[in-house]
């Protein structure tokens, strides 16, 4: 499969799964995404000064996997939270991943808008990963009240 295809269906397949989150979790969690990273969906994301966290990820990164667990279990105690999550595949998007400076896989990065609030890599302690998103979401829950 080329690498434009294989994104095309790694895009459509992360959308349905976030679809399929909010259906089934109800309109917190709508509030809420992981989705393939695309330039046009990060600018949209931007222009509506949404938080945003940037996951520079493989799928044979084991310690992409175990920000993928804290991430998760964020989203889940966390469902107040407008956070979106977009995936740059650190194979396929490499002009992307140079674009962000990453210097590798297991890269996050943190967005209210268009300010960089937090860039890391390789972090997998929970509690600093939680405690940037918190601290992160704190304008939101203020204009949430």
């Amino acid at each position: 499969m080329c690498a434009a295809a294989n994104l095309a269906r790694k895009a459509a397949l992360a959308g349905l799964a976030a679809s399929a989150l909010a259906l089934a979790t109800g309109t917190a969690a709508a509030a809420q995404s992981k989705e393939a990273f695309t330039p046009d969906r990060f600018e949209e994301l931007q222009a509506r000064d949404e938080l945003i966290l940037i996951d520079v990820f493989a799928d044979w990164c084991p310690v992409c996997a175990m920000q993928q667990e804290v991430l998760a279990a964020f989203l889940e105690e966390h469902p107040d939270i407008p956070l979106r999550i977009l995936t740059v595949d650190f194979d396929e998007q490499k002009e992307w991943v140079r674009h962000f400076g990453a210097p590798r896989q297991s890269t996050l990065i943190l967005y209210r808008g268009r300010d960089r609030l937090w860039f890391s890599v390789a972090e997998t302690r929970a509690d600093r990963i939680v405690d940037e998103l918190l601290r992160a979401a704190e304008p939101y829950a203020v204009q949430g009240s």
